[in-house]
């Protein structure tokens, strides 16, 4: 007889840390359910392997004539290829690398030639950046609907250069229309820039297609480590801007009266770059363009429901939501438990049950003071996630509400935290075992 198997609830691809076990306060181990995909997701299998083939070859790009400089100039340069080919970047725009979202946001916030509109709903690495530039918020509508007509009056009244936007929210994973967005700005002369930082992860972004004008990510939310970024985007005022930083590389030629300056990308990436943060990225890149993005979709639409639909049936589980007309979303729950803190929920989901979420305000302190909460727990999906990791979460919880926590928990300095503490690598005074950084 042949046995029907539902490849939704097996992981998609292979992540570093899938066989990982975690200590249980309560004593023994248990395999590792990591729910913090949208903070920073687990390497790649893919990474890895292109990492440990370009370690020996490591060294110092651009102008080194060396064999193993070259080898690193030739991946590092590439690197801009295979984010180009990800993304389907228009013929006018340029990569550049840069550490993270944040960063990228930053360096676009000091090329644009005036104003920036930007959601009340933003990640503050999209919030804060533009102050310098003049920021101008306009606070989102009941509807998404109601929100794209606030935008139009916004532009409509008064010319702006930029209107900045999430593509997913990193508290909900509510999905804008970027389409709709590109089209609203460039009607009223504006450009539009999308941070990518949480939808790049779970859809494939067509920039041409969309019309949008730049665009940023970081690697380590696209199952990329070593702390590597991009920002994308129209040539034009990358290439008139100062230069993000002043150091070699981004010149052509200097003297002690003055400075010719590069164009973009180089413009904008003086010093040493991460060589192994760019190819970490690429190979992301890569490997997620080789995905039938159907089933990737499938797999973190039917988890995400999945997720959803357990953690209903549990009295005083309450969901975050900005828009009830919103259609589609990433693999992003955030939620609360009436009664208990986020933080308190998080430290025993991981102390008794070896479950990892995020607790906080997720750097959306607008947004999470409009949805009426202080705090809430965020437990994200992603390609290594599977359908037994959703069924634990929601017994923990479903096991908190009905019996309390196993163990006694306090704050100490903001963090809870159980008291006392005895998972190796963590308990007070606790230098040896299994955890790698548990001596330093």
């Amino acid at each position: 007889m042949t046995v029907a198997i539902d490849t939704r609830s097996a992981a998609v691809a292979c992540v570093s840390g899938r066989d990982l076990h975690v200590p249980l306060v309560q004593g023994g181990t248990r395999a590792y359910a990591n729910f913090d995909y949208a903070a920073s997701a687990p390497a790649l299998t893919q990474v890895t392997d292109r990492l440990a083939a370009l370690l020996p070859y490591y060294a110092s790009v651009h102008r080194g004539a060396g064999y193993t400089s070259r080898i690193s100039t030739d991946c590092y340069e590439a690197a801009r290829g295979s984010v180009a080919r990800f993304l389907n970047c228009a013929d006018d725009q340029v990569v550049v690398f840069t550490r993270n979202t944040t960063d990228a946001l930053n360096l676009l916030a000091a090329c644009v030639p005036g104003d920036t509109v930007v959601l009340d709903i933003e990640h503050h690495a999209n919030f804060l950046p533009w102050q310098r530039n003049g920021r101008r918020v306009v606070p989102v509508a009941d509807t998404i609907e109601e929100t794209l007509d606030r935008i139009a009056r916004e532009l409509g009244t008064k010319p702006a250069a930029l209107l900045s936007v999430t593509g997913a929210s990193n508290v909900t994973g509510e999905i804008l229309p970027l389409d709709r967005l590109a089209a609203l700005a460039h009607r009223y002369g504006t450009r539009i820039a999308v941070d990518a930082a949480q939808l790049a992860p779970h859809r494939r972004i067509d920039l041409r297609a969309c019309g949008i004008d730049y665009l940023a990510l970081s690697g380590h939310k696209l199952y990329a480590p070593f702390g590597a970024g991009v920002l994308v985007g129209r040539r034009d005022w990358l290439d008139t801007a100062k230069p993000y930083l002043a150091g070699g590389g981004a010149v052509r030629e200097v003297s002690t009266d003055g400075v010719e300056w590069a164009p973009a990308p180089q413009r904008h990436e003086a010093g040493s770059p991460n060589v192994l943060g760019v190819a970490a990225l690429a190979a992301a890149c890569d490997t997620l363009g080789s995905l039938h993005e159907a089933d990737t979709t499938e797999h973190e639409r039917y988890l995400t429901e999945r997720l959803r639909d357990g953690l209903d049936r549990i009295p005083g589980v309450r969901f975050l939501r900005i828009w009830p007309d919103s259609t589609d979303s990433v693999g992003i729950v955030a939620f609360t438990v009436d009664g208990v803190e986020p933080g308190h929920v998080a430290a025993y989901l991981s102390a008794e049950h070896g479950i990892g979420v995020r607790d906080g305000r997720f750097c959306a302190h607008p947004l999470l003071h409009r949805l009426g909460v202080d705090g809430a727990l965020r437990a994200s999906i992603g390609l290594g996630t599977r359908a037994g990791d959703v069924d634990r979460l929601v017994a923990a919880i479903a096991a908190l509400v009905d019996r309390g926590t196993g163990w006694n928990y306090r704050q100490q300095d903001g963090q809870w935290g159980p008291a006392p503490e005895t998972r190796e690598g963590l308990a007070p005074g606790s230098v040896t075992g299994a955890a790698p950084c548990a001596a330093f």
